[in-house]
């Protein structure tokens, strides 16, 4: 080290063992090392880039957006995880269980029905537009009127489709669900007064559902109101109530309603009888 290394750039004392400074890179005595006591030109424009760049080590704003960097990326790859889980959810109950997928088909239209001017009248049922429009006999099954009828028919299906596919088999279920919305819209049809009424919605459907399994399993318990009692109770009800309201103004098809239910009470029979005599549940009682 020479001479001039060993002096104090701003006072000139020297020191066997100067300070240099990390910030200027200069040779300071004891009293001028700080670099505020320097007014250190290195520190000043180090504290300028690191508030420009916000780069961590000075104060709290290069913290600050690091921490604020991994919350958003943690976030992120939360959210995304969160949507490949549902995702997957969605996918295996589609792929394992034909009533979950129609609960989705059925939420997915009505989301359509909602944003697409005309998605509606292009897939409901008006019984005087059957020969022209033979679609609608299947697609009118995943339209709903509002949020209140499609709630409480997805609620239906939700519990009792399942049951049904576990009890008879996934293509038995769906065998009875499209009969019964099938006929059920064709008789509708045929005894409307007012054909160029349209029809939409599931109803028939699972009403058939809901009649195939009371046949299968009559000692299912179910809740009406918060009423507990057996499945064959229950669907006496519905069918009374039905048939004493059949003629009225209600806008509700239950015509659609009751013939569901008996296409639903014939699967079944015909369910139970292959069950008895081949003693099990499977997919094959329609092809024997």
């Amino acid at each position: 080290m020479n001479y001039l290394d060993k002096k104090c750039w701003i006072c000139g004392k020297e020191e066997n063992i100067p300070f240099k400074c990390r910030f200027c890179g200069k040779n300071f005595c004891s009293r001028h090392r700080l670099p505020e006591q320097h007014a250190c030109v290195g520190l000043e424009q180090i504290k300028q880039d690191r508030t420009y760049s916000g780069s961590p080590g000075y104060g709290s704003t290069g913290t600050d957006d690091v921490f604020k960097d991994a919350l958003k990326n943690t976030a992120k790859y939360a959210a995304k995880s969160a949507v490949k889980g549902v995702g997957r959810n969605i996918s295996y109950s589609m792929k394992n269980s034909p009533s979950m997928a129609i609960i989705y088909l059925c939420i997915f239209s009505f989301i359509l029905q909602i944003i697409i001017p005309g998605y509606q009248q292009a897939f409901q049922l008006v019984p005087a537009l059957i020969l022209s429009h033979p679609w609608t006999l299947v697609t009118h099954m995943f339209i709903h009127a509002d949020f209140t009828h499609i709630f409480f028919n997805m609620l239906v299906l939700f519990f009792f489709g399942p049951e049904l596919e576990r009890r008879a088999g996934k293509k038995v279920f769906l065998y009875v669900y499209f009969t019964a919305g099938l006929v059920a819209a064709i008789a509708y049809s045929m005894t409307s007064s007012t054909p160029f009424t349209p029809v939409v919605g599931a109803s028939g459907a699972i009403m058939g559902v809901f009649a195939a399994l009371a046949i299968i399993a009559p000692d299912i318990r179910v809740y009406v109101y918060f009423i507990p009692m057996q499945i064959t109770h229950a669907l006496i009800l519905f069918a009374l109530f039905d048939f004493v309201l059949l003629g009225s103004n209600d806008m509700i098809a239950h015509t659609a309603h009751l013939s569901g239910i008996l296409i639903g009470l014939l699967m079944g029979s015909r369910i139970k009888r292959a069950q008895a005599r081949y003693g099990s549940y499977n997919d094959t009682y329609y092809r024997r």
